[in-house]
């Protein structure tokens, strides 16, 4: 597939990255030569200099029998005119656009090929607030994800001091079940390498567990994990922009919120638009503020100004003034390098959560939903099965049977609206989204290859 990558930043690059490895033809766009030519370095692309929007530049990219276009720079009006500039002289036939400002993203019916022809955008604000909600309703978990439109969820928890499945194997973890739950571990990552899942791996501080279930078993399986049942907590937010201040309305009504924000008018703003949150005007960063706002008594404290400085510098405080839990926003990666282990509880990377979101529509009809996980070196897929026993490698096949790529395990089967586990004697069927968890991303590819299905079937 062509495709044209429309910025080189941290998303732009880290998607350039991913649909290489996949066999595609890549051409990356940025005003900034310097980026373009790191690019050039690590991979076998095409890069252009110049303007994303431009025409002149867009036809020099290739833009003229593109089988697609990814806008990504840094201005949602230079994304938006950009595919308009695509759909209006070259046809090109999927137009993907990240689209940052909640004024926009607000309003999707924007986004038809009558008014600005973008076939998806991505809101990245929105992705990573309905992440870090996750991340507060189910305690424990270190990372939430939704397959099959939330009907199944996938949470990342590790194995900590006196839990109740430390030094025990794999097998009892059946054990801890809630009655009439069912759950299956997906996969189990140990000091950042993958380890099977199977029943004598006995499990280790430390160790991340991927479990997959469905969404009304989830919390109950964190209650039994964790043994503990979900309070009402006391949260402070530190940054009162779209992601703070939508976290803030999204939990205000169960929960004991607090929000600081330095800007004068977006805090009279934010303070007039919610309803039950407390607005504080001032510094997160400032230790007065947070001691005057009680932080040793906070159970939960998000770090989410738009500067990487200030999340880093409040976060580090909160946790030393006495936060129980400390989660924090980081865009820079060499920031993230400089925390060091068990100081800050969860940081999370804007570029990741999104990256995650434009493969699922990238990858066309491959997928249904993507995910990032471990700064990009592991994949959690829905994919889409189709066809019949002709025309599938998979369909009529039992799950023990299928030869799947090195490191792919399937985890789960959404079938008819239900969530089943994805055991070994399972038969695939036609319409059936697999849970698909891929430890190298490399073998995404073959993975691909696999579950195509012939093009005799219609």
């Amino acid at each position: 597939m062509k495709i044209i990558i429309l910025g080189a930043g941290q998303v732009g690059s880290s998607i350039a990255k991913h649909l290489e490895k996949e066999d595609n033809d890549i051409s990356v766009v940025d005003i900034d030569n310097k980026l373009l030519t790191e690019l050039q370095l690590d991979m076998d692309i095409r890069t252009v200099h110049g303007h994303a929007s431009h025409p002149s530049v867009l036809i020099r990219a290739g833009a003229a029998d593109a089988d697609m276009v990814v806008a990504l720079t840094s201005s949602d009006e230079v994304n938006m005119v950009a595919c308009q500039v695509c759909y209006s002289l070259f046809n090109t036939p999927t137009k993907i656009a990240r689209i940052r400002e909640a004024e926009y993203a607000n309003h999707p019916e924007m986004f038809e090929h009558e008014h600005v022809p973008i076939d998806f955008h991505i809101s990245p604000e929105q992705l990573v607030t309905k992440h870090i909600h996750g991340l507060i309703e189910y305690e424990g978990a270190l990372q939430v994800m939704e397959f099959a439109q939330g009907r199944a969820q996938l949470v990342t928890i590790e194995v900590v001091k006196n839990g109740p499945l430390l030094d025990q194997q794999l097998r009892e973890f059946h054990r801890i079940l809630p009655e009439g739950a069912d759950a299956r571990v997906a996969a189990l990552f140990r000091d950042g390498k993958a380890i099977e899942p199977i029943g004598d791996t006995v499990l280790r501080l430390g160790d991340l567990v991927f479990i997959l279930a469905a969404k009304k078993h989830i919390r109950k399986i964190m209650e039994a994990w964790h043994k503990t049942s979900r309070p009402n907590y006391k949260i402070m937010i530190a940054g009162g922009g779209h992601v703070g201040f939508n976290l803030a309305k999204a939990l205000e009504q169960e929960h004991s919120v607090k929000v600081i924000e330095y800007g004068k008018e977006r805090s009279a703003h934010i303070a007039e638009e919610l309803n039950k949150a407390l607005v504080i005007r001032g510094d997160c960063t400032s230790e007065n503020i947070l001691r005057e706002e009680n932080i040793a008594g906070t159970d939960i404290f998000c770090a989410l100004t738009n500067d990487d400085h200030s999340n880093l510098l409040s976060a580090l405080l909160a946790k030393k003034l006495g936060a129980k839990k400390v989660i924090m926003l980081i865009n820079k990666t060499n920031y993230s390098e400089l925390i060091e282990k068990d100081t800050i509880d969860i940081v999370i990377s804007p570029q990741h959560i999104t990256i995650g979101g434009i493969l699922a529509h990238v990858r066309g009809d491959f997928t249904a939903r993507v995910h990032s996980l471990l700064d990009g070196a592991a994949e959690a897929l829905e994919i889409k099965v189709a066809g019949d026993s002709a025309t599938s490698h998979v369909i009529g096949h039992k799950i023990k049977n299928l030869v799947l790529p090195a490191g792919c395990t399937i985890g789960g089967i959404i079938r008819d609206g239900e969530v089943l586990m994805a055991h070994q004697h399972e038969v695939i069927k036609n319409a059936d989204h697999l849970i698909i968890f891929v430890t190298n991303t490399k073998n995404v590819n073959d993975l691909k290859i696999l579950f195509e299905v012939d093009a005799s079937y219609l």
